[in-house]
């Protein structure tokens, strides 16, 4: 199942957003609303629960300075991964547009879809706010 988030402009040089990207502390700031739980687990992992969902962890497994960060959830249950591309867009600006990638059976995917798509949506409309 693949999803996208509608590209958004930030105020943040394309290094400065990737800077931010990069550091997993900074994830918790672009949550949902519906956070319950967040924790920084290592240098390049953390996990987060929202309500009604499961807890996910989450690791940053690629980077391509200054344009690509890719997390991808630890868990062989829920197969996933964000790839969170960021493009320059003038001297203190940059897009950033996500990408999720799923590997779910049918079932999982009708379900999943919906609130996905909205927690993506939600994480780059957050990430354009900081």
């Amino acid at each position: 199942m693949n999803l996208e988030s509608q590209k958004v402009t930030t105020q943040k040089s394309q290094q400065e957003m990737y800077n931010f990207l990069t550091s997993v502390e900074n994830y918790e700031q672009v949550m949902p609303e519906s956070l319950e739980k967040f924790e920084v687990t290592a240098e390049d992992t953390f996990l987060f629960s929202l309500k009604g969902m499961p807890q996910i962890e989450l690791q940053i497994k690629e980077t391509r300075e200054p344009e690509l960060v890719v997390l991808g959830s630890t868990s062989s249950k829920f197969d996933f991964t964000i790839d969170l591309v960021i493009e320059p867009a003038g001297e203190d600006q940059s897009e950033v547009q996500l990408f999720f990638n799923g590997n779910f059976n049918a079932m999982t995917a009708m379900m999943v879809k919906g609130p996905l798509k909205k927690f993506i949506n939600t994480l780059s409309e957050n990430i354009q706010n900081v």
